[in-house]
């Protein structure tokens, strides 16, 4: 399943209409629907983050179903990265 059958199968069981969904996301019902219906990417990561909140799930698990890290986690990674390169010369 991608982020955004992910997120539609959330926002119905919860109750949402897509309109009122997108309006509470600050961003038009029509983009939404292209997230919902896989012809978009995943959005930002703020509207994630905002979406997982409002459907009373993780960020975590949201991003996980968008393939991508969460922001705090991109910065624990460089870290992580550049640890791993000092260590290894």
């Amino acid at each position: 399943m991608g982020f955004g059958s992910y997120i539609r199968q959330l926002r119905e069981e919860r109750g949402f209409k897509l309109n009122e969904f997108a309006q509470k996301l600050e961003i038009s019902p029509a983009y939404w629907s292209r997230i919902e219906r896989e012809m978009e990417k995943a959005p930002k990561d703020e509207l994630i983050e905002k979406a997982s909140e409002l459907l009373g799930v993780t960020a975590d698990q949201a991003f996980v179903e968008a393939k991508r890290l969460p922001p705090d986690m991109v910065e624990d990674l460089q870290k992580v990265v550049a640890m791993y390169r000092r260590k290894r010369n």
